[in-house]
C-alpha cells in the first residue's frame, strides 16, 4: 500500500502541478495592478495546495482555532517535522509570507510560483542571508502583512520538538506584533522529512493557538521564544529535543 499511495500521490502532483501554475500566473497577472501583495493568489494557492493532503482515501486533514488568528500583521509559528507541514500550514487559509530556504526557490513551477508570491528566502548558515530576511518580514509586518517561520530551523527527529531559534520572537518584539503557535502533528505519518515515500494512512491535525502578545515577556526575546516552546510542547505531549 506505501508504493500505492506514493505513486497515486506523486502521479496527482504531477497531472496538477502545471496546470495549476498556469492558472496561477494567468490569476497572478489579473490581480497584480491591484493586489500588489499578492493576496488572492495566496489564497488560490492555500486552497490549491491543502487538497494534496487528502488526495490518497486514507489520507485525511483538519484544522482547528481558524477564528484565533488576528487581524492584521503577526508573527506565525510552526513546529517542523517533514515536506507535508507547509502543506498543513496552507489550511490556514489565512495572508502570510512564507520563510523558506532558498533552494525551494530554485525548483521549477515550485519555486517559481513562490516567487510570484513573494514569499521570503533564506539561505542557512549564512549570517547575512539570515540578517536580509528578517529585513525583509520586518518590511512586511509594516505593510501589515503576517509572516510565517518555523523556529526550529530544520526537522525534528522522530517529530520531536527542538530548540528555538530566536529571529522570529525578536520580529515580533520589535514589530509590536502578536505570535501566533501554530502546532501541527500527523505530517510525520504521511511522510518522512523530504519524502519520497509517502504512508498510505496519515492524520494531519492542524491546531492554533492563542496569540502571544510580546510585550508581556518583557524584551528578552529568548524568554518569549521558551514560553512560545513549552505551548508546543504542552499541545505535542511534551517530546522535548532540547538536548
Amino acid at each position: 500500500m506505501r508504493y500505492a499511495a506514493t505513486l497515486w500521490f506523486w502521479a496527482v502532483f504531477g497531472l496538477t502541478a502545471v496546470p495549476g501554475f498556469l492558472l496561477g500566473v494567468v490569476l497572478w497577472l489579473v490581480t497584480l495592478p491591484f493586489d500588489p501583495e499578492r493576496r488572492v493568489l495566496h489564497a488560490y494557492v492555500c486552497h490549491w495546495c491543502f487538497q494534496y493532503l487528502r488526495a490518497w482515501p486514507g489520507w485525511s486533514a483538519r484544522v482547528e482555532g481558524r477564528e484565533l488568528l488576528p487581524e492584521g500583521p503577526c508573527v506565525l509559528v510552526a513546529n517542523h517535522q517533514s515536506m507535508a507541514d507547509i502543506l498543513a500550514a496552507m489550511g490556514l487559509f489565512h495572508p502570510f509570507k512564507f520563510v523558506s530556504k532558498a533552494s525551494l526557490f530554485r525548483i521549477p513551477l515550485l519555486g517559481w510560483m513562490m516567487s510570484l508570491l513573494r514569499y521570503v528566502r533564506v539561505e542557512r548558515g549564512r549570517p547575512q542571508s539570515m540578517r536580509g530576511m528578517l529585513d525583509v518580514c520586518r518590511a512586511w509586518l509594516g505593510r501589515g502583512m503576517p509572516v510565517l517561520l518555523f523556529p526550529e530551523g530544520t526537522y525534528g527527529e522522530a517529530g520531536r520538538l527542538l530548540p528555538f531559534r530566536r529571529g522570529a520572537f525578536r520580529l515580533a518584539q520589535e514589530a509590536r506584533v502578536p505570535v501566533v503557535p501554530v502546532v501541527i502533528q500527523g505530517t510525520t505519518d504521511l511522510v518522512e522529512g523530504d519524502g519520497p515515500w509517502m504512508n498510505p494512512r496519515a492524520r494531519v491535525y492542524v491546531r492554533v493557538l492563542p496569540p502571544v502578545r510580546p510585550e508581556d515577556f518583557g524584551s528578552d526575546e529568548g524568554v518569549l521564544a521558551d514560553r512560545v516552546r513549552g505551548l508546543f510542547l504542552q499541545a505535542l505531549g511534551s517530546h522535548d529535543s532540547s538536548g
